[in-house]
């Protein structure tokens, strides 16, 4: 007998990356009372590790929950980018209906678009969240003519078309239903949702039934699973099976250790978890998303969707340069393997593979973000490793022919820009298929290229707009290999000997292209110091000194004046890079170099590739 449970509500927040979403839910933790009035919050506090601060971007799915006149909502704070759409996918499965957040300046964009497609297919029910409506170019009106027509495009049924609207600014902590309503505090949207997003439904007395939708992870306690119970109670020391959906084969007999519901932003232990609750469970090894946990009397999966497969990867290697293992903490494979396989835990749109050398290991995932942010979180925690140019993992169909990852590419440019964007991205074997003017004298070109025609260019995207351009991709399945591409049509300066870089050697290499180094650095022979702006590369010795003479002295090197180094962060490096060099990464520096250091060895190597 399906029971509603009123007291509850599950709902998720879906929007395209920086719409505010993670915002939005500070705000609603705020008014919902969960900290003290004098209590510090930081902002975005939902955004728990350092990477996804400094980004100001979400990476991993939150679960947090709030009280609002005895209700109790659930509240998940998902990803906004391509890259960790696979997070979004599953999210859903959890919740009765979603707030999708669009921005009242930029209206619908491609994941506007990913998510709520998604949304609808599952068929939740919508409310539509217009933020930042305080800005001073917001137009909320059009934005709303933009979302309807979303609707329509993507087939939305009478009811989710009728969706309603809520005018908010998270960052100034108000919501409304009418735009000329006064600006006071949430509880519109409070309100909005009790309303229209519908109590979790299932049946008390039918046997247990929870679908593990995440995955966390803790050094102490192993993997933490996190679902909603669907039917039936679960209760702490309760004996169960492990079931999924699309492995047949698996039925594993379990026992609850711990389970836990969300209050803000704490866990709270309980000790039985009832219909429509979303509760953490501890104390299950090798738990896996899309697994079900049911009672032993039945044992019956939840269907649930396949995680996308990866379509980018790079290979991350043992660090063997002259100048390894003075900077890391962790160098050896043993620890590199451990590490990668320790993040699958929780990134499950992540792939380890083991290769024929026991010293390197291929990593694949959803796209250079996706891959950055592992390398970063690694390099912080003191590893030290070499990774390769990230490339496209290429499929072949029925008939034998060569497939490869597409995307759909959104750029928003000035107008004065587009000729040098439509010129660069169709070189890169981009197809135009549309271009309508937006506000401010912005145009959006929409792009179909192949995934490997994007590596390494947005940092050349960034230059070619001043910095005034967005650029949005978004998988779009596979399709026929499009020939060759060259990656990089400048060549790279590279260290003649092995050394320390000299002010001399500096100034008299600088004339030959752009440098990455300054005085004073630490190099070997095949390291990269600097960018050609011709297509070869070229050798260079930057650790030469002035043969000294009675009437020359040192301190005439004085007078040198270097141009300042071009800094490179993570992802500039990774763009920078050929398919013939490696990027060393230690917690201290990042060293472009050659795969082979040996100069004769390596013109050897690359006349056999011709």
């Amino acid at each position: 007998m399906k029971m509603t449970r009123e007291d509850v509500r599950n709902i998720a927040i879906i929007a395209h990356v920086d719409h505010g979403k993670t915002t939005l839910v500070d705000e609603l933790l705020k008014q919902s009372g969960v900290f003290r009035a004098n209590q510090e919050v930081a902002e975005r506090v939902m955004d728990s590790n350092d990477i996804e601060r400094e980004r100001g971007i979400t990476i991993l799915a939150k679960n947090t929950a709030v009280v609002y006149q005895g209700t109790k909502i659930n509240i998940i704070d998902t990803p906004g980018h391509a890259d960790f759409g696979g997070e979004v996918e599953r999210v859903l499965k959890m919740v009765n209906g979603v707030i999708l957040v669009v921005d009242a300046f930029e209206g619908a964009m491609p994941q506007t678009r990913f998510v709520l497609q998604k949304a609808l297919e599952m068929d939740l029910p919508v409310i539509c969240c217009i933020n930042k409506i305080d800005r001073p170019e917001a137009r909320p009106m059009e934005v709303v003519d933009e979302v309807l027509e979303l609707f329509m495009d993507l087939d939305a049924s009478d009811e989710q078309l009728d969706c309603p609207f809520v005018y908010a600014s998270a960052k100034a902590g108000f919501a409304k239903k009418e735009l000329d309503d006064p600006e006071e505090n949430m509880i519109p949207l409070f309100e909005t949702i009790i309303r229209h997003i519908p109590a979790p439904q299932g049946d008390p007395e039918a046997p247990s039934q929870l679908l593990v939708s995440t995955i966390d992870y803790n050094e102490y306690v192993g993997r933490i699973g996190i679902g909603k119970v669907d039917n039936g109670a679960l209760k702490v020391n309760q004996e169960c099976v492990l079931v999924n959906h699309h492995e047949p084969d698996k039925f594993r007999k379990i026992k609850i250790g711990k389970l836990y519901e969300f209050d803000g932003l704490k866990r709270v232990e309980v000790q039985e978890a009832k219909v429509g609750a979303i509760v953490a469970i501890s104390g299950i090894t090798d738990l896996h998303i899309g697994d079900t946990i049911c009672s032993s009397d039945n044992p019956d999966p939840i269907p649930f969707q396949k995680i996308s497969e990866p379509t980018i990867s790079m290979y991350f290697m043992v660090n063997d340069s002259p100048l390894a293992g003075q900077e890391g903490k962790y160098i050896t494979s043993r620890h590199i393997r451990d590490r990668l396989f320790r993040e699958l835990n929780t990134d499950v749109s992540l792939r380890v593979e083991e290769t024929d050398s026991a010293d390197c290991f291929k990593v694949s995932g959803r796209g250079e973000l996706h891959l950055s942010v592992l390398i970063e979180n690694m390099r912080r925690e003191g590893f030290e490793f070499a990774v390769s140019k990230a490339e496209v993992i290429y499929r072949y169909n029925e008939r034998n022919q060569k497939q490869e990852p597409m995307e759909i590419a959104y750029v928003d440019v000035p107008e004065e820009f587009t000729g040098a964007i439509i010129q660069k991205l169709t070189s890169r074997k981009g197809e135009l298929m549309g271009m309508t003017p937006i506000a401010r004298g912005y145009t959006r070109l929409e792009f179909n290229i192949p995934s490997r025609g994007l590596i390494g260019y947005r940092g050349t995207f960034m230059t070619d707009t001043k910095g005034n351009g967005i650029l949005n991709t978004m998988f779009d399945g596979y399709g026929p290999y499009k020939g060759d591409l060259s990656y990089r049509p400048t060549g790279s300066l590279i260290a003649y000997e092995s050394g320390e870089s000299i002010t001399y050697g500096l100034f008299n290499a600088q004339e030959r292209g752009i440098l990455f180094i300054g005085p004073g650095v630490k190099v070997y022979a095949g390291m990269v110091i600097g960018q050609n702006p011709k297509a070869e590369d070229i050798e260079v010795n930057v650790c030469k000194t002035k043969k000294l003479t009675n009437t020359r002295s040192s301190s005439a090197d004085e007078a040198l004046r270097l141009v300042p180094p071009k800094q490179m962060s993570l992802e500039q490096c990774l763009e920078f890079i050929d398919t013939d060099e490696l990027l060393e990464i230690t917690p201290v520096s990042l060293r472009i170099r050659k795969k082979i250091l040996d100069p004769t060895l390596r013109k050897r190597a690359s006349f056999k590739n011709k």
